[in-house]
């Protein structure tokens, strides 16, 4: 199994493997591989491409050093290249974000002038929005690094995502969990992707034993808001989908937001969308072209 080398990378892509080891009774082997955004200090958006966290795990298991990886689903490409399946989408975690601040306030109680720490424009814009008289500041670097910012003083808060937290142990540090449709996540946040090769059909099929269906389904509707607005992990786009209606006939609640850096556009559209990954993915591509025409008109 290959994963980046991060305190969070090995955590999740841990608790995949001992689900697997569980289910299967497959023994499995942890591969560290350093990305260049664990190597790269600067701004994700500034690099160029997507896929920073991923192209060299890709690049392992593509040559046959790795079996298997376990990425952050939201760390991917909207597009899988040519000889790599997603074989596996597992349960999600929590999707939300989450504020830690020092005293345990929660954003509309911070002062004016309050320095947030994200290195996300859609975090930025959103919360430039919710609480004008904040200050974004860019921030980069592991959850550690991340929160100590906040104990050492250097930032009144910082926002990062609820799953990474919990996935350390962490979650009892946040000070607000904000509900998705009032701080809309990253597309497939909380979520796992396990990718393996396409021609090795056995363990696709080993790893599908641990495939969750309504989270796959979620997925692919929020990533296809993504994907048809051509925009990477970076942008300023939001997406959401649950499950949702009665047991007999369940739907997803799709959400999705665009926001201009400075928080003074905000254009948020809901749908309805199928419980199925082609039919989600469909509904997420028509409320993206909502999204942007709304969006675009907004702004003039």
């Amino acid at each position: 199994m290959g994963t980046r080398r991060s305190a969070l990378a090995l955590a999740q892509s841990s608790a995949f493997a001992r689900d697997l080891a569980r289910v299967t009774g497959a023994r499995v082997e942890t591969v560290g591989i350093t990305t260049e955004g664990d190597t790269n200090g600067a701004a994700i958006a500034s690099m160029g491409s997507t896929g920073v966290f991923v192209q060299a795990v890709r690049a392992a298991l593509l040559t046959g050093e790795i079996d298997f990886a376990v990425h952050s689903y939201k760390d991917l490409p909207t597009a899988v290249p040519d000889g790599i399946v997603v074989a596996a989408v597992p349960a999600r975690e929590d999707p939300r974000d989450a504020l830690v601040t020092a005293d345990g306030r929660p954003l509309d109680r911070l002062p004016a002038g309050a320095r947030v720490g994200t290195g996300s424009p859609r975090r930025a814009g959103q919360l430039a929005g919710l609480h004008p008289g904040i200050v974004t500041v860019p921030l980069r670097g592991n959850v550690d690094t991340r929160l100590g910012r906040v104990r050492d003083g250097a930032l009144d808060a910082v926002v990062l995502a609820a799953a990474g937290l919990s996935r350390l142990g962490r979650l009892s540090e946040a000070a607000e969990l904000f509900a998705p449709d009032r701080l809309v996540p990253a597309p497939a946040q909380g979520a796992l992707a396990v990718e393996c090769r396409a021609d090795d059909t056995a363990l696709v099929l080993l790893l599908a034993e641990l495939d969750h269906p309504a989270t796959r389904a979620a997925v692919e509707a929020e990533r296809a808001v993504l994907a048809e607005l051509e925009a990477g992990c970076s942008a300023p786009i939001g997406a959401h989908a649950h499950p949702t209606g009665p047991f007999h006939r369940p739907v997803l609640d799709l959400c999705a937001v665009l926001t201009s850096p400075d928080g003074r556009h905000r254009t948020f559209r809901r749908a309805e969308a199928p419980l199925d990954p082609a039919g989600a993915a469909a509904a997420g591509r028509d409320l993206a072209r909502v999204l942007r025409k709304d969006h675009e008109e907004g702004e003039r």
